[in-house]
């Protein structure tokens, strides 16, 4: 199966609150893995989890940017809208997250599901993860030594599960150095990166300027709009604004 087709389908199954329909894109033996709480689930044991979670969470998850895809893997960003419940008046937060599956066929071996809820606090959220502020320091400085000196941000396919290893920790560990060390989401700590890298190709005016979408593909975006809601984002105006105000 397709990425597209596989990732369309599978946010099918959430937007309509159907635990089998998500459950059943893992393949046999397969693994759901939620890493802000730090559990493993099987398929049956997902179907369980997310029939409770559904009777009480009501969202829409819509795509945020490109699906990034290998010949065994594919990651994506998602936005969560809150749906309010008529009956009760109760609206669940909106939250953003990103997932990371390992493919085999036509099913997933494995999914990992990294997420940001507002309600929970950086505190909070990583009370038994077991990390020491010693630990905390060791890894934020070895993340920007392999961020800002082996410019691991040029990298397009670069995944979570990917850098953790570079920088010799677990995968919960090093969201946890992200959202709470830095206090950004995997994906804003690197864009920003990638956004300062295009800021200082944007600014050079010699002449032999790059075209946009160019440096784009040369920080690390897969396509241009994600690139320009990136710039617009960490920078406040777009990429073309930028240049023109560098070079006027």
């Amino acid at each position: 199966m397709r990425a597209s087709k596989f990732v369309e389908s599978y946010f099918d199954a959430w937007n309509h609150a159907d635990p089998k329909g998500v459950a059943d894109h893992l393949a046999e033996g397969g693994v759901y893995v939620d890493v802000p709480e730090n559990a493993r689930r099987s398929h049956d044991e997902l179907i369980d989890n997310l029939s409770k979670f559904f009777a009480s969470n009501r969202h829409r998850y819509e795509l945020i940017g490109d699906v990034l895809k290998s010949p065994s893997s594919i990651a994506f960003q998602y936005y969560a809208h809150p749906i309010d419940d008529a009956a009760t008046g109760h609206s669940s937060p909106a939250y953003t997250g990103a997932e990371f599956m390992t493919i085999d066929g036509d099913h997933a071996l494995t999914i990992a599901d990294y997420y940001e809820v507002p309600a929970l606090s950086n505190t909070s959220k990583y009370a038994k993860s077991g990390l020491r502020k010693e630990q905390m320091r060791k890894y934020k400085d070895r993340l920007d030594n392999i961020m800002v000196s082996e410019r691991a941000y040029l990298r397009p396919d670069i995944t979570l599960p990917s850098l953790a290893e570079s920088v010799g920790c677990s995968v919960n560990h090093l969201s946890q150095v992200i959202n709470a060390g830095f206090e950004m989401s995997f994906f804003d700590y690197l864009n920003r990166h990638r956004v300062q890298h295009a800021k200082q190709l944007l600014a050079e005016h010699n002449g032999q300027a790059d075209a946009i979408l160019n440096i784009a593909f040369t920080v690390g975006f897969n396509s241009n709009s994600a690139f320009y809601a990136a710039f617009k984002k960490h920078v406040g105006m777009t990429p073309a604004q930028f240049r023109r105000a560098k070079i006027a």
